[in-house]
């Protein structure tokens, strides 16, 4: 791989690691990759299907498939402690789960191909995708006609990982990220005085009697071979130790390693909710956001990224769990008709995924580059 583009590539991470953006406010982020792209022959750059997105393509030689590359942008709203000198300049923001490395790598990788364009038919889409981050803007961009035009004949993503040798293509056949569905459940009554509950409708206990009946979901609901997981992460209701609300909240997230298991979660939180409603004659609303479907990686899929690995002079390692963290790349591989994701080494010693000290080290930003352009031209046939 050339080392001058290696270095510029390095020096753009670090750029947009200085200058974090949460999901769907990435102005910044945007600018620098159509400024990026603007200076590499060979790229049609679109207009942006929602505002700070960008997607633009590589035509081949002659007609062929599509395959479709996507690296998400968004940073996290955490406050960085890495001591890095290129850390974050805007306070409470950082780029704290790589994706200012997964941009970089997506731009070195365009210029590659680009220069390539001679040797393979076919069209090579990228997609700078805002708001994976609690937000799951894949589909929002898929909704808006992002993937049209043609539909992906195979769409490929990366996300580097703490825990792997860094370099290492992390690889699994069937689920490699799980389904996940945020949730907010609003129960609304009558509020009073403490000393005379009869006269209220008291929504606390409604909340209570919900969240202690979801506990057993996962064991009495749910097939006994499938995994799943309701985690309930917030709970507010009422201030004074006297004072009946009128209303209390809790909120949290469903997941499960399959899409069928997500939609039977998601039926179990709806039918507990309503009944300990109607059992303390409370209102209760229901809010679900977030939707993430499962990442299933196909056999093919598979295949096609080992080959990739080979090829690039990159170590596979074959993953043996499933993560129950989630990634809305899943709506690119539904929207596709095939497709792989993958697991980067970030390095043994890296703190997890989301943590204030998370900083993966710069020879990613190599192996990453030369994972995606392979990975494109072995989906294309152009390279065996």
């Amino acid at each position: 791989m050339n080392c001058d583009l290696i270095q510029r590539m390095i020096s753009i991470r670090e750029e947009l690691h200085r200058i974090p953006e949460i999901a769907g406010k990435e102005v910044k982020t945007a600018a620098v990759i159509r400024r990026e792209l603007a200076k590499i022959p060979g790229i049609r750059i679109l207009k942006p299907f929602l505002e700070t997105d960008t997607v633009a393509f590589i035509d081949g030689k002659a007609p062929g498939k599509n395959v479709t590359l996507r690296a998400d942008i968004d940073a996290l709203a955490v406050t960085e402690e890495t001591g890095a000198e290129f850390a974050s300049g805007i306070p409470g923001m950082m780029h704290a789960c790589g994706h200012d490395v997964h941009t970089a790598i997506l731009l070195g990788a365009a210029e590659v191909l680009a220069a390539r364009r001679g040797e393979f038919a076919g069209s090579i889409r990228l997609v700078f995708q805002p708001g994976e981050e609690s937000k799951a803007m894949a589909r929002d961009l898929i909704a808006a006609g992002a993937l049209l035009e043609p539909v992906p004949d195979f769409s490929a993503a990366l996300h580097v990982e703490p825990g792997l040798p860094a370099g290492t293509v992390g690889v699994k056949n069937g689920c490699m990220a799980s389904s996940c569905i945020h949730f907010k459940v609003e129960f609304t009554g009558r509020g009073g005085h403490g000393s005379l509950p009869h006269l209220s409708r008291n929504p606390v206990l409604a909340a209570v009697s919900a969240v202690n009946e979801l506990q057993y979901v996962v064991t009495n609901w749910i097939d006994v071979q499938k995994p799943a997981v309701i985690s309930i992460c917030n709970i507010n209701g009422g201030q004074m130790d006297n004072v009946i609300p009128e209303s209390c909240t809790f909120g949290g997230t469903l997941r499960s390693l399959d899409n069928e298991t997500a939609g039977e979660l998601r039926d179990a939180l709806q039918s507990i909710c309503q009944g300990a409603a109607a059992l303390h004659r409370v209102r209760c609303d229901i809010r679900f956001s977030g939707d993430y479907p499962a990442v299933i990686n196909t056999d093919s899929g598979v295949k096609i990224a080992c080959q990739a690995a080979e090829a690039a002079g990159l170590p596979v390692h074959n993953l043996s769990e499933s993560a129950m963290s989630s990634e809305d790349f899943s709506c690119f591989m539904l929207s596709s008709r095939d497709g792989v994701f993958i697991r980067l080494g970030a390095g043994e010693d890296q703190p997890p995924l989301h943590n204030v000290k998370f900083l993966p080290p710069p020879e990613v930003v190599d192996a990453g580059i030369r994972y995606m352009t392979s990975v494109a031209l072995t989906a294309l046939g152009s390279q065996e």
